[in-house]
């Protein structure tokens, strides 16, 4: 029987990995990880589902391997358990990333990749601090020349 983080939200789907099946790496959570991972799921994700319907997790919890192995940042949030890219085919990034900003507490939230055009276009990342130090530092995420540029606010 699967082990529920929330109602909605399993611990598989958040530790799930294509990249680490195909490479052979585990991808095993610690306690302190799990915990993590259960107020990030309390405070941003099943917030968003009861909003706006399933929501589908793209990244969740990455151990130092399998971060490493995607081009993680070393100070990745995910690495703690702290942070999630998801979507929905039912709503538009921009959209999810707005309510988000107007009705969460969060740590960061980047609209990552979102092309002005396609409204699915991208993903969301959010992420949760549970020892109260959230920033709330709404991002957005583009691709300029081939690199990563960080700009401030939500652009839509």
């Amino acid at each position: 029987m699967p082990m529920y983080l929330t109602k909605n939200f399993a611990l598989k789907e958040m530790t799930k990995s294509s990249t680490a099946e195909r490479l052979g790496l585990t991808n095993t959570p610690t306690m302190e990880h799990i915990i993590n991972l259960v107020n990030l799921c309390n405070h941003i994700l099943q917030p968003l589902r009861e909003e706006f319907g399933p929501i589908r997790i793209n990244s969740g919890y990455r151990g130092p391997a399998l971060n490493k192995a995607v081009g993680g940042s070393g100070t990745s949030q995910h690495c703690n358990g702290e942070a999630a890219d998801f979507e929905s085919s039912r709503t538009s990034n921009p959209d999810i990333a707005h309510w988000i900003n107007d009705n969460l507490d969060f740590d960061q939230l980047i609209l990552e990749f979102y092309d002005g055009k396609d409204p699915h276009s991208g993903w969301v990342h959010c992420s949760y601090r549970k020892d109260g130090t959230n920033r709330n530092k709404a991002m957005t995420a583009l691709r300029v020349n081939g690199k990563t540029q960080y700009k401030d606010g939500l652009l839509s």
